[in-house]
């Protein structure tokens, strides 16, 4: 056995990468129809999708069972050779087999297809063998071909693991966006977790009340309100009628588009210049839906308003980052 040098260990392991790398960008050229199928063979899934796979391929498909029961599809994973001794019992007409086999002749697997047949569960194959007796056997045929293994080898499941697992992950992300999975969903799988603790906060939690909301009457002057928003550096202030109802916004963004419209703006009364009908959310919301906002229409704070819409908080972004939530 000879030594390697510190330059030899780095070259391979960047050579290691590139192989990879480019076994997955090759994936590219395998999304096109049947791709679409399995998606939509994977939405209309009545029961559950049990993954099953051999060995290393057998570890890559716990975790994309992993990945596919945290977005929102409840999914198994089968131990092939354990299926046939009373396993399979865990299948049921109403689920869909995702099968993954790099050669597509895993014995094991072979022997579980006649069951699968038998309960008439639509499969979808994952192989680097497309003409194999999985790939011909399954319903939708994934292609995970690789040009080589990243190993000195050649030998060693590296490249088409990973190919795998990025597929795995594709096929998991467009059926979570089909289904229209939320950071609201995620939080009912990920209760522990880092996200989850900062997607369980209401808007309530982490809000900015009382006297240090930046709040005005829509009667005073456009100067006035710049003073108020100066002096709770919250980027904007809360407009409000002669009942204390929410009637606009006046933001960073408003001062600068009104300056430069009007120039003198010494007689300008806010609710000239005001956004009327400003975006808003309750105390009660997730901390998580007044992100989304902020993030689909590009702003930093956000009125909270009761039932009455009358403001009783405000919830700007960094309150947000600094929860966590972001």
């Amino acid at each position: 056995m000879t030594a390697m040098t510190l330059s030899k260990i780095i070259d391979t392991a960047k050579e290691v990468l590139d192989i990879e790398a480019k076994a997955i960008l090759r994936l590219k050229d395998s999304i096109g129809e049947d791709f679409d199928k399995a998606i939509d063979i994977l939405y209309n899934c009545k029961g559950r999708v049990i993954v099953t796979g051999m060995g290393k391929s057998g570890i890559i498909g716990k975790k994309i069972a992993a990945t596919m029961s945290s977005t929102g599809t409840p999914t198994y994973f089968l131990h092939p050779a354990e299926s046939t001794h009373g396993d399979s019992g865990v299948i049921t007409r109403n689920d869909v087999i995702i099968a993954i086999s790099n050669s597509g002749e895993t014995q094991e697997l072979m022997n579980l297809l006649p069951l699968i047949k038998r309960f008439g569960c639509p499969l979808i194959g994952m192989t680097g063998n497309t003409n194999s007796t999985l790939g011909k056997t399954s319903d939708v045929t994934l292609d995970i071909s690789v040009e080589k293994e990243a190993d000195t080898l050649g030998k060693a499941p590296t490249s088409s693991t990973t190919a795998t697992l990025a597929m795995g992950d594709a096929l998991a992300v467009c059926l979570m966006e089909k289904k229209g999975f939320t950071k609201e969903d995620f939080l009912m799988f990920h209760p522990s977790g880092k996200l989850g603790k900062g997607l369980t906060y209401k808007v309530k939690d982490l809000m900015i009340n009382g006297d240090r909301m930046p709040i005005v009457k829509d009667s005073v002057s456009f100067t006035e309100v710049l003073r108020t928003i100066s002096d709770y550096k919250l980027g904007m202030a809360m407009i409000t009628d002669s009942n204390g109802i929410l009637s606009g916004v006046l933001t960073d963004g408003d001062i600068r588009r009104t300056i430069i419209k009007y120039g003198n703006t010494s007689e300008l009364k806010v609710k000239d210049v005001m956004t009327i009908n400003p975006k808003r959310i309750t105390s009660d919301a997730y901390a998580a839906s007044a992100l989304n906002l902020m993030e689909k229409y590009s702003i930093t704070a956000l009125a909270v308003v009761d039932e009455r819409n009358i403001p009783v908080g405000v919830i700007h972004v960094h309150d947000l980052l600094r929860a966590g939530v972001a």
